[in-house]
Parts: C-alpha cells; sequence; structure tokens
C-alpha cells in the first residue's frame, strides 16, 4: 500500500511561511489511486494552498467532512464553486443539525456550517450520510462512526449545542466520524477534533476492527483536558505502543508539550503543509 497525506491547512504556518494557515484542519489523502479531502478548513484558503503544492482538487474521489463545525467544514462552499464536482460527499448522520458555541450567559454563537442538504442538492453532488458503525469506502479504507463512550473523563464540553425546536441541547457530537485506512503495520487512524473523546474513539474502532493502531493524525481536543484527562490519555496511547503521532489543531500547546516529551521522536506537529508518506 501506498499512503501519503498532505496538510493543506492547520493552525500554523509551515516552516517557509509561503502557505496560508488558519483555525482549522484540511488533510488530503492518497491512497494507492484513491484521493480523499479529510475537512476543509474554515474558509477555503487551504485551495490556494492545494494549487502552491501542485495538488489538483479535480482528482478527488471522495470528500469526507469529520463533524460540523466551521473549522471543519467552512471551505466545502468554495471547494464546489472551484472544481467540477465530481466526488462523493460523507458525512456524518446529523452533519447539518444547527451547531452553536456558548459564549457567555445565554449568548450563543452560531458554530456549523456554512452550506445545508438543498446546496447539496443543487450542486448535484452525491452524498452519503453515515449511520452505520463502520462503512467500507474501499476494502482498506475505512469510515467509523457511534463511537461508544465507556471512560468517565473524556466528558461533553458545555460550550457546546445544537438547536433543536428553538431549543438549544448539549451536542453529543453523534455526528463525528473517523477514517481509517487499513496499513501492514497496523491502522492508520485520521481524526478531524475527536469530541467525543480521542481514547473513546480509538478504543471503540479498536474493538471494532480488530487491528492495531499504528499512526493517528489529525486533531484531539486535548486543548481543554484537565490534567486526569491529560494523564489517562497519554497512559492509554503508551498501552496501545502506537508508532506514529502527527496531532494538531485542537490538540492544545499544553497537551502538544507532554506529548513531545512522552513520546519524543514519534511525535510530530502536523502543521500546514507537513506530508506524511508510509509504504
Amino acid at each position: 500500500m501506498s499512503l501519503k497525506i498532505t496538510t493543506l491547512i492547520e493552525n500554523n504556518p509551515d516552516k517557509n511561511n509561503i502557505l496560508c494557515s488558519e483555525h482549522g484542519l484540511s488533510l488530503y489523502i492518497e491512497i494507492n489511486e484513491k484521493k480523499i479531502l479529510f475537512d476543509t478548513g474554515q474558509s477555503g484558503e487551504f485551495i490556494k494552498n492545494a494549487e502552491k503544492l501542485k495538488i489538483d482538487l479535480n482528482d478527488l474521489n471522495y470528500v469526507v467532512l469529520s463533524h460540523g463545525h466551521y473549522d471543519h467544514s467552512g471551505g466545502f462552499r468554495k471547494l464546489v464553486n472551484n472544481t467540477n464536482k465530481t466526488f462523493k460527499l460523507i458525512v456524518g448522520n446529523g452533519f447539518f443539525y444547527e451547531k452553536y458555541k456558548l459564549i457567555e450567559g445565554e449568548q450563543y454563537k452560531f458554530n456549523g456550517n456554512s452550506f445545508d442538504e438543498e446546496f447539496i442538492s443543487q450542486n448535484n453532488i452525491s452524498l452519503k450520510c453515515i449511520n452505520q458503525d463502520i462503512f467500507n469506502i474501499t476494502e482498506d479504507v475505512i469510515i467509523f462512526s457511534n463511537f461508544e463512550r465507556k471512560n468517565n473523563f473524556e466528558i461533553l464540553n458545555k460550550k457546546f449545542y445544537i438547536k433543536k425546536n428553538c431549543e438549544y441541547v448539549l451536542d453529543d457530537f453523534s455526528d463525528e466520524i473517523v477514517l481509517g485506512v487499513k496499513h501492514e503495520k497496523g491502522l492508520v487512524v485520521i481524526l478531524g477534533c475527536s469530541h467525543v473523546g480521542i481514547v473513546n474513539i480509538l478504543e471503540s474502532l479498536t474493538q471494532r476492527s480488530g487491528i492495531p493502531i499504528y499512526a493517528i493524525v489529525g486533531g484531539s481536543h486535548l486543548i481543554e483536558a484537565d490534567e486526569l484527562r491529560l494523564n489517562n490519555t497519554i497512559n492509554y496511547l503508551k498501552e496501545k505502543n502506537i508508532s506514529i503521532f502527527r496531532l494538531s489543531h485542537c490538540t492544545g500547546d499544553r497537551a502538544v508539550g507532554k506529548l513531545e516529551s512522552e513520546f519524543e521522536n514519534k511525535f510530530v506537529y502536523n502543521n500546514t503543509g507537513k506530508i506524511l508518506e508510509l509504504n
């Protein structure tokens, strides 16, 4: 298998400061002959980066949006307006719910998608909403959903809500999906934000697939982790004997420092422009 993951955009710039960066995430994934875009950042600036990196987004087979927050789906509208739209869009069940963030008191700020299902239909885009625990794109590429919440330290963030029937309800992120790629050395796991907890996610997909985890790439949302959660997470990751860590975006400086200390050369911050190649 040939696997190449290029970080088209992330919070931090590339080392030469040539590419655009922003609070968000977008990964371009090449798996043998398949080309997958995983998330689209918040603004669509990832398209400029793709051009600079000589990546043709007209060749996409799939676009996978990990969840319905603006910093992961905000660039999708520009992608549609600037490509031939022959890709298949994959999202989780509940992706189109209106998402909000509690700012202060009873003030809620819209935090969701810049498009709806009507936009998808108007542009004749093939849409797949995942409600299965496991959905195979190909024999080696898997979408995971419906993660079990088994531990007591990864609790839902009380800042995030969805709006239903004019009421704000705590978001359980049931729409969150994760991409897994089978590699000869184990499973390569590609994360959006890990709102349901990175341990919950990894434990769920390990039990379902029966494949040990070789690498994890993307957002871990450890930015909000207290000392208990951070220590428990690191202990879990050590037990799993994961070889490659390419975390970034919502991981947070404190967690990044701890991960670098604990995993040394296994950990590389996955900023804008970084490329991971596995053969």
